[in-house]
C-alpha cells in the first residue's frame, strides 16, 4: 500500500520504519523542510531500538504536500494532536481524496470530531477518519537524522465516527496493534496520556523549571502524591465512561494492554510502583521546559475534551478539572483559546443523546 506519514517527529519517523520494514511504499511529509534535511541528506531515517538498527528509507521524502498525498491510498497523521485542525484544513487545500482514508495517530480524545469539524470548514466531502487511542510507538528524536524507539504498542484502541469504518479497516491493515472500538467516545477515554502527563506535570513543574528536565519523568517523578492525584483522575475517566455505557480498565491495566506497563504487574491499584518499572518509558527524561507538548497537548487537546464530554454526560470531574486550572495558572495561557472544546469539535449544544447520536450509527 502507499502511505503518506503526515509529520516527521518521532512518531512519524517510528511510522515510516514500521511501515516500510512492512512492505509498504511511505511517502514522508512535514512542513518543515528543514527537519526533512537531515533525513533527506540520508535518504531515509536511521534507527535503532525494537525495529532493529538501519535505514528505512522512504519513496519520497518532501515538503509539498500536494506530492506528498498524490497516488496515496492512506494517509497517516502523526503529528501532535494540536495540529489537528490545522492539517484538516491544509488536506482540504491541498485536494485530499474524499475516498482515502486519514488514519490520526494518535488521535487522542476527540481527535476525529475535531479533524472532520475543521475539514468541512473547507470542503463537505471529509474522507473517512480513523482515530488511535494513543501513539502506537514509545520513540524519541536524539538526533535529527535518527530515531530510538524503545517500544512498539502491542494494543492500541481505533474508532471512526459513523460512515468511516472503511477509516478503521485500513489502520487495522497498517497497524495490527489496533483494536476497533465502540465509538469515539470509548477510544478517547483510552487516551492514556490524558491521565499519564498532567498529575506528574503539574506536580512537578517547579522540578522541571529547576533542572530543565533532568530526572525520569515515568521513575523519578512518579512519586506517591503524583500516583494519588493521577488514581483519581483515572477514576474520573472511568465513571464517565460509565455514563456513556462503556467499561474500561484502569489505567494500569490499559497500559500492560499497550506494553507501556510490564505484563507480570499483579496489583494494578499500586500506580507508582507499576507505571516506574516500565521498561519503555523508565528512561524517559521529564520535560525540558513548560514549553513541552506534555503542557501544550495534554491540557487543551486532552482535559479540555474530557471536561467537554464529562458536562455533557453530568459526570462530576474535580481532578481535571482542577489540574486544567492549575495548569493555566502555571504555564501562564488560556488553553480553551484554540483547545480543543465543545465548538472545535462540532458538539456545541448537543446533550447526552445528541451526543450519543453524533458518534454512534442508528439502530
Amino acid at each position: 500500500m502507499r502511505v503518506a506519514i503526515l509529520g516527521a517527529g518521532a512518531g512519524g519517523a517510528a511510522a515510516v520504519v514500521e511501515l516500510t520494514q512492512a512492505g509498504h511504499e511511505v511517502h514522508l511529509w512535514n512542513r518543515s523542510q528543514a527537519t526533512l534535511d537531515p533525513f533527506a541528506r540520508l535518504g531515509g531515517v536511521q534507527f535503532d531500538g525494537v525495529f532493529g538498527e538501519g535505514l528505512a528509507k522512504p519513496l519520497l521524502i518532501t515538503a509539498d504536500l500536494r506530492a506528498a498525498i498524490n497516488g496515496c491510498e492512506a494517509l497517516v497523521c502523526t503529528l501532535p494532536t494540536i495540529s489537528h485542525a490545522v492539517m484538516a484544513f491544509a488536506l482540504a487545500q491541498a485536494g485530499a481524496k474524499a475516498d482515502v482514508p486519514v488514519v490520526l495517530n494518535p488521535g487522542h480524545t476527540g481527535g476525529a470530531l475535531e479533524f472532520e469539524t475543521a475539514f468541512k470548514k473547507q470542503r463537505a466531502d471529509v474522507p473517512p477518519v480513523a482515530e488511535f487511542s494513543t501513539l502506537t510507538y514509545v520513540a524519541r528524536k536524539n538526533q535529527p537524522q535518527r530515531v530510538t524507539i524503545s517500544g512498539r504498542a502491542k494494543q492500541v484502541r481505533v474508532a471512526s465516527l459513523p460512515g468511516s469504518e472503511r477509516a478503521v479497516e485500513i489502520a487495522m491493515q497498517l497497524f495490527p496493534c489496533a483494536k476497533a472500538v465502540a465509538d469515539v467516545l470509548f477510544s478517547g477515554l483510552c487516551n492514556v496520556n490524558m491521565v499519564l502527563h498532567p498529575p506528574g506535570a503539574i506536580l512537578g513543574a517547579a522540578w522541571v523549571e529547576a533542572t530543565a528536565g533532568n530526572y525520569t519523568f515515568y521513575a523519578q517523578g512518579m512519586t506517591p502524591g503524583v500516583a494519588r492525584v493521577m488514581r483519581a483522575l483515572d477514576d474520573e475517566r472511568r465513571a464517565m465512561a460509565r455514563a456513556f455505557g462503556h467499561t474500561l480498565p484502569n489505567l494500569i491495566e490499559e497500559m500492560k494492554a499497550i506494553g507501556t506497563v510490564e505484563a507480570a504487574v499483579s496489583d494494578s491499584d499500586d500506580f507508582a510502583a507499576a507505571i516506574a518499572a516500565g521498561s519503555a518509558n523508565s528512561r524517559i527524561k521529564a520535560p525540558g521546559s513548560l514549553n513541552h507538548r506534555y503542557y501544550q497537548e495534554d491540557f487543551g487537546h486532552g482535559l479540555l475534551p474530557f471536561m467537554t464530554f464529562a458536562k455533557i454526560a453530568g459526570v462530576a470531574v474535580p481532578a481535571a478539572e482542577n489540574l486544567f486550572r492549575l495548569a493555566e495558572i502555571v504555564v501562564g495561557k488560556s488553553y480553551r483559546d484554540g483547545g480543543r472544546g465543545a465548538a472545535a469539535m462540532g458538539i456545541t449544544g448537543l446533550d447526552l443523546k445528541g451526543l450519543l447520536a453524533r458518534v454512534r450509527k442508528s439502530a
